[in-house]
């Protein structure tokens, strides 16, 4: 069975006024020492060596990422989402923080870079864009046998990525407004220069042709800057579907690594079988992906199948039917059946938010609920 492995970047901010806050520095001191003073035999029950943590730095200071370890069983990864979340809490705590899976600030901010040749290098290059590139999202690792497969899979899931945009979408306000947008994340990392869908590769050698094509331009500066809605990852041998924003619940990124096994699954059974990947032009995806952007679960999508106009409930529907064969070989089709009852019926993180918004009175107060949300202490 093929794992999963979820990396997730989470918002840190204020405890009380939700403001973010530039701790990540702080954040990974105290992440480092808790390990430091961990006694030998904790961690994995077995007495080994003390359990290191998965945090890491990103671009900016005012948000923090983890990445779970691979799992096969999605009760597993939910466990493993859960508990970095909690521990990113209570980290954050420390210093008078939170942390909440927002894939925006909803207050205003001025983001500020963290430190490191890498970062000081993409803020020389993109200039404004990287300045205000405060987003956080979640990106899913599927592993495959080859580069070969993960091309395969990479050509034939193309147009199923915007859907997992919608059922995502968790970022509706941007510099202290309301964008109109459901997933205004997906609007502001596709300025940068490699972002968005990818034509068809059609081979290994191909992919690989492209990525040293781009590098050679000078505008990116290594393989890691390959900011595909999909690519082959450049540190394991998986495929990293980047298209989803950070989710409020736990449970959302679970029910997306499902269908996104599903996913590479079904493509890589597809290719074995000598069934080609849909011709559908990549100027039509980058409307896909507006269009789920802005609509999310609340308005009209673009059907994979088609490229035609349809209601959000098809749109999932018809992903879910094209993964369902996937889906019951891995065990997964009851969790999924029942994940996209609940979002359909109650919405994603865009949803929530703006639903909060009305309840708590201001973004502020907002803001602090989603971190109770994601820390799942919210009654």
């Amino acid at each position: 069975m093929r794992s999963v492995g979820v990396e997730e970047e989470l918002l840190l901010v204020d405890a009380r006024s939700g403001e973010p806050l530039a701790l990540s520095g702080a954040l990974l001191a105290a992440a480092d020492r808790s390990v430091e003073r961990q006694p030998e035999g904790d961690g994995d029950g077995n007495g080994g060596e003390p359990q290191g943590h998965t945090f890491e730095k990103e671009l900016q200071e005012e948000q923090l990422e983890f990445a779970t370890k691979p799992v096969t069983e999605m009760g597993e990864l939910l466990k493993e989402i859960t508990r970095w979340r909690g521990e990113a809490a209570r980290h954050a705590a420390s210093a008078g923080a939170l942390v909440a899976a927002l894939g925006t600030s909803p207050l205003p901010v001025r983001p500020s870079l963290s430190t490191g040749k890498r970062y000081e290098w993409v803020g020389e290059q993109f200039g404004l864009t990287a300045q205000e590139q405060l987003t956080c999202g979640c990106h899913i690792h599927v592993s495959v046998e080859s580069d070969e497969e993960g091309v395969a899979v990479l050509d034939r899931i193309r147009p199923w990525l915007p859907v997992l945009t919608a059922m995502s979408a968790n970022s509706p306000f941007w510099q202290g407004e309301d964008s109109g947008y459901a997933s205004y994340r997906s609007r502001v990392w596709n300025r940068l220069p490699s972002a968005g869908p990818t034509d068809l590769f059609g081979s290994a050698d191909r992919y690989h042709e492209q990525v040293r094509a781009m590098l050679d331009t000078g505008v990116l500066r290594d393989k890691g800057m390959m900011y595909f809605d999909a690519r082959l990852s450049a540190a394991y041998p998986t495929v990293e579907v980047r298209v989803a924003d950070v989710c409020l619940e736990a449970s959302t990124p679970v029910l997306l690594a499902a269908l996104v096994r599903g996913l590479v699954e079904t493509a890589a059974r597809d290719w074995q079988e000598g069934r080609p990947p849909a011709r559908i032009n990549t100027g039509l995806l980058r409307l896909a992906s507006w269009r789920a952007g802005r609509s999310g679960l609340d308005g009209p999508l673009v059907d994979p199948r088609t490229m035609r106009e349809t209601s959000p409930d098809v749109a999932v529907e018809a992903l879910h039917a094209h993964v369902r064969e996937a889906l019951a070989d891995h065990g997964d089709e009851e969790r999924v059946r029942e994940g996209i009852t609940r979002l359909l019926e109650h919405g994603n993180g865009a949803r929530a938010q703006r639903a909060l918004l009305h309840t708590e009175g201001t973004l502020g107060a907002m803001t602090t609920r989603c971190a109770e949300i994601t820390a799942g202490t919210s009654a």
